[in-house]
């Protein structure tokens, strides 16, 4: 009989395996309760953020302070921007999810736009000076693409309870609240939408930078500015 002991099983693919499982659980518990990562598919909302650009998005900065005029945020238009189904099918989904959540694409239902109206507001365009008037306040609009205007389109509107009006920085490419006024929930976010506020791009390389909250715009009757 042969007296050599058994060399035990190397159990290094078990290890391996486990902190793979490991490192996609705590990927997933960061991506949906802290940060999370979004490709920018279009131009809408140049020059902040560029088609191509990859973006963390903090899920928790609107919990310590209130969404307000001027954020940036990153929301769900399912229902408003976007067909509640795609028609595409589970698997189509699922596959699609599994790209988005690798941040190898961009989404067809997650947007990026920028706050113009809060709840209540008075949303029109335009005076005669131009500029989008929020509660008849002209509002400043320095991020708005070099060589456009505020907006074309004429419209006034009152933004219901719990819910954003919003518009993409590159006015003259940006499908926004503008261009959906006769959709349900007349183009306007439900609050609940909002996932989150970039915070910073991460790629390509030679844009990584900081997307920092800019000051409150447009100031409301009540504080008389």
């Amino acid at each position: 009989m042969d007296q050599t002991k058994r060399q035990p099983r190397k159990p290094g693919w078990r290890f391996a395996f486990l902190a793979l499982f490991l490192a996609v659980v705590i990927s997933g518990l960061v991506r949906s309760l802290w940060l999370d990562i979004y490709f920018i598919p279009s131009e809408s909302m140049e020059p902040l953020l560029e088609g191509g650009d990859r973006i963390l998005v903090s899920r928790t900065d609107f919990t310590a302070e209130p969404i307000r005029r001027g954020d940036v945020v990153v929301f769900d238009g399912r229902g408003t921007f976007a067909p509640l189904n795609s028609g595409k099918g589970p698997l189509a989904d699922a596959a699609a999810a599994a790209t988005r959540w690798l941040g190898l694409t961009g989404s067809d239902t997650t947007y990026v736009k920028r706050v113009i109206g809060l709840p209540g507001d008075s949303v029109v365009c335009c005076d005669a000076a131009g500029k989008v008037t929020v509660n008849g306040h002209p509002v400043d609009e320095p991020y708005v693409f070099p060589g456009d205007v505020p907006s074309t389109q004429k419209f006034n509107s009152v933004v219901p309870a719990g819910r954003l009006w919003l518009m993409g920085d590159h006015r003259s490419v940006s499908a926004d609240s503008r261009s959906l006024l006769g959709a349900p929930g007349g183009g306007m976010v439900p609050l609940d939408r909002v996932i989150g506020r970039p915070v910073q791009i991460v790629w390509p390389l030679d844009r990584f930078a900081p997307v920092p909250r800019p000051a409150a715009a447009a100031p409301t009757p009540e504080n008389g500015q």
